[in-house]
């Protein structure tokens, strides 16, 4: 039996690097897409691509199946932030990159790998964010791409369903990655005052939003679709 492919977008590093080792621990062929790249290691393909690029994706979908033949998973994890004031000239330059990458990118990747993916076991997991479940007044760009996503997810497991392809989010919180360390900076905080800010005292790891992705790729979640999963440490659970 041919091993399981999956395909992450974003797999440079971070979350996105953390998934792409964690998929190979559990046997799978592993395409690290980026615009980026890591090396080739244990058995992560490093492949280039551009998710705002339709031609791009094209491409890249195009490779992985004369390499591999079927998809089993997709993870949309290519992920843009920026910060800017409602109305700042920074918010109006940020705002099509943003969605385009966040959003746009997700959905080119689904209309490209949904066709190579097969019956029954197919399996494409967005990365959202908790900023796609609430509002963020210097986030507007980020904010609406994420809520975007969520609504993206919803759709696409309607419309999979027929083919028993199933399609998730996660919406992590603080990640300690280098995106939010720029965020933290940003904001004039550290690690530590996130962490004192969840209400599991802890931010969540690049492993652990691995750990859930890898899960929601397994057989036991074959009938859990449509979902949107919060991973943040309690922070919207708290009033």
């Amino acid at each position: 039996m041919k091993a399981p492919v999956a395909v992450i977008t974003g797999a440079s590093r971070g979350i996105g690097w953390a998934m792409a080792e964690a998929f190979a621990a559990q046997g799978f062929h592993v395409v690290a897409a980026a615009r980026s790249l890591p090396a080739e290691d244990h058995g992560i393909v490093p492949m280039t691509v551009d998710v705002t690029d339709a031609d791009s994706v094209s491409a890249l979908f195009s490779a992985v199946h004369q390499r591999f033949g079927a998809l089993t998973v997709l993870v949309n994890n290519a992920g843009l932030a920026g910060g800017a004031p409602f109305g700042s000239p920074q918010e109006a330059d940020a705002w099509p990159a943003i969605i385009a990458t966040n959003l746009t990118g997700a959905w080119l990747c689904a209309r490209a790998a949904s066709p190579l993916m097969i019956n029954d076991r197919g399996r494409i997991i967005n990365i959202a964010s908790v900023l796609g479940l609430r509002g963020a007044a210097d986030q507007l760009a980020y904010a609406s791409a994420k809520h975007g996503l969520i609504g993206l997810t919803r759709s696409l497991a309607l419309a999979l369903a027929e083919r028993q392809i199933t399609v998730n989010a996660i919406c992590p919180g603080w990640v300690a990655t280098p995106m939010a360390e720029a965020r933290f900076h940003d904001l004039g905080i550290t690690e530590a005052d996130a962490a004192a800010g969840t209400p599991t005292g802890r931010i969540t790891t690049p492993a652990e939003v691995a750990a859930l992705a890898v899960y929601l790729a397994s057989e036991a979640a074959r009938n859990l679709t449509g979902q949107v999963i919060t991973l943040d440490g309690g922070g919207l659970a708290a009033p």
